[in-house]
């Protein structure tokens, strides 16, 4: 019999392919993104008229990524300052923050000026959500379960248990009149365990594009705090909505001045066109200022070690815009003039389909939802022939990015929608 040396001296590379196991072997191939998939079916597409409706970034009316005015201006103003790259601190830039606060709650909230608000700069709203759920994960004094709606931005969940944190959801689109389900709604909040956590999209629901209205909100304001529910807010559209960063904040504030316990994420990257500069903020409201620098002392520990401290040109170029007085005026008609765009889509989109094509569907959902995106209430089946017949891309759950339709296109779509549906 031959020794083991001489077996490898025999053959050596056909013991050395038995002898190796790959450490990842065992890693499963995971599912692709729903919308970067749809984004990389629509780049295969050679069609002169395909449309994108995946992408949750805002377009000009050519279908081309817009970068404000405002913001290019901010940019040279830095440029022209010379400023270093050190390290911001733990918590980011206290102009930024400070400025943050301001637009989310108002100048003149008693937060900021009692000195209450403990907030920290964060990597855009994805981040602010994950040191907000790692907080609440922490330091929450009752049960760790937090309640989001059904359907929410797919981001939720995963951050949400990835935190600790344990996930319900509760009732909010109503699928027979593509609106919001306010009876299911608040029957769900009265009937969670006291004290749970209740994630509430402040404007412009994603994926729904569905909001409460105001006095919608004041009874969610009511049954929330009846039965002590603690509240997350996601802020990711303000201003982005209705064109009014005023009226967007209105759930926020209401809160706010209702005396809740709650915590905010907050995301400049749509309302600023700043996506690939990251820029956010979480906000703790607190009881007094010895209580906020409690709060912050933890979330410093808490971020030391996910990133160290944030990026910090996106944070001065927001911090520009929102305190220099000019600029900050043409922001403001910058992202109404955005908010308007699509508000005109949606009209322009609802018209064709009734007028042009003599739809016998209901399409009033498409004018009554708000923001980026609009649940269409098409079926997945529906979507795939959007896709296969008319070379139009977006999610199987049949919701549509408005940013993606344009005055070039809006009536072929509408044309497209109202074949895949007229049976």
């Amino acid at each position: 019999m031959l020794s083991a040396a001489t077996r490898v001296a025999v053959n050596p590379s056909r013991m050395a392919s038995r002898a190796f196991v790959s450490t990842w072997s065992n890693v499963p191939q995971g599912p692709p993104d729903a919308i970067l998939g749809v984004t990389e079916a629509f780049k295969k597409d050679t069609d002169s008229k395909k449309m994108n409706l995946g992408v949750g970034a805002y377009r000009d009316d050519n279908g081309k990524p817009y970068v404000l005015s405002s913001v290019k201006k901010a940019e040279q103003i830095l440029l022209d300052k010379g400023l270093d790259k050190e390290y911001a601190g733990i918590t980011g830039l206290p102009d930024f923050t400070k400025s943050a606060g301001e637009l989310a709650f108002g100048e003149d909230s008693a937060l900021l000026k009692d000195k209450r608000l403990a907030i920290t700069q964060s990597i855009s709203g994805t981040g602010a959500l994950r040191i907000g759920a790692a907080f609440l994960s922490s330091f929450y004094p009752h049960a760790k379960k937090v309640y989001v709606p059904n359907p929410t931005w797919g981001n939720h969940i995963p951050i949400m248990k990835h935190s600790g944190l344990d996930l319900e959801k509760y009732t909010y689109f109503d699928k027979e009149t593509n609106g919001l389900n306010i009876s299911g709604m608040l029957e769900d909040i009265k009937g969670a365990p006291k004290n749970s956590i209740f994630l509430l999209h402040a404007c412009a629901h994603n994926p729904t594009g569905v909001d409460p209205t105001q006095q919608q909100w004041d009874e969610i304001s009511q049954v929330v705090k009846e039965r002590g529910h603690f509240v997350f807010f996601d802020m990711a559209y303000q201003g982005f909505a209705s064109g009014d960063c005023t009226r967007d904040a209105y759930a926020l504030r209401k809160f706010v001045d209702e005396g809740h316990n709650l915590v905010l994420s907050q995301s400049f990257a749509k309302n600023m066109g700043l996506y690939g500069e990251r820029v956010g903020a979480f906000s703790v409201a607190c009881a007094d200022e010895s209580e906020k620098a409690r709060v912050e002392s933890q979330l410093k520990i808490l971020i030391r070690p996910m990133y160290s401290n944030p990026p910090i040109h996106g944070a001065r170029l927001v911090s520009t815009v929102l305190n220099t007085p000019e600029l900050k005026n043409e922001w403001l008609e910058e992202v109404k003039f955005m908010a308007d765009r699509i508000i005109n889509m949606r009209n322009k989109l609802r018209g064709h389909l009734e007028n042009d094509f003599g739809s016998k569907q209901n399409w009033e959902h498409i004018t009554n939802q708000i923001g980026m995106f609009c649940y269409s209430g098409l079926t997945p089946e529906q979507v795939d022939q959007l896709k296969d017949d008319w070379h139009v891309y977006l999610t199987r759950d049949g919701r549509i990015s408005m940013a993606g339709i344009s005055s070039h296109n809006v009536k072929y779509l509408a044309e497209a929608i109202h074949n895949v549906t007229k049976n």
